[in-house]
């Protein structure tokens, strides 16, 4: 008697494709940049002769609302955790659209940061 065939040995889960990979990789350059992002800006900004101004006498402040900055802040955060948390082999196109996003809110955040130099 012959013995049926075996059912086939479950596939491994495919490796992530080198763009899934280099999403990721995007995404916590972006996390990991973002506090140093506001920091050097603020440093820049601060050295100017407005921005000493700003900090000493609170005079020839910045316009830039608050909200915008901390909106942007949050944004680039959240996008960035976003990115990382989606599935690596899933819609890949929206993870890319996540960490465009994400980085776009970082680099307008620290643009508004330096135009109230």
């Amino acid at each position: 008697m012959s013995t049926p065939p075996s059912p086939a040995a479950p596939q491994p889960a495919a490796a992530p494709q080198p763009a899934a990979r280099a999403l990721t990789g995007w995404s916590v350059a972006g996390l990991v940049l973002l506090l140093p992002t506001v920091v050097v800006a603020w440093l820049a900004v601060l050295a100017t002769e407005r921005g000493g101004r700003c900090l000493t006498y609170g005079e020839q402040c910045s316009t830039v609302p608050g909200e915008a900055l901390w909106a942007c802040f949050w944004a680039a955060g959240t996008l960035g955790v976003l990115a990382l948390a989606w599935p690596r082999t899933r819609w890949t196109s929206a993870r890319c659209g996540a960490v465009a996003l994400q980085w776009g809110a970082q680099l307008t955040l620290g643009a508004l940061i330096l135009s109230g130099a």
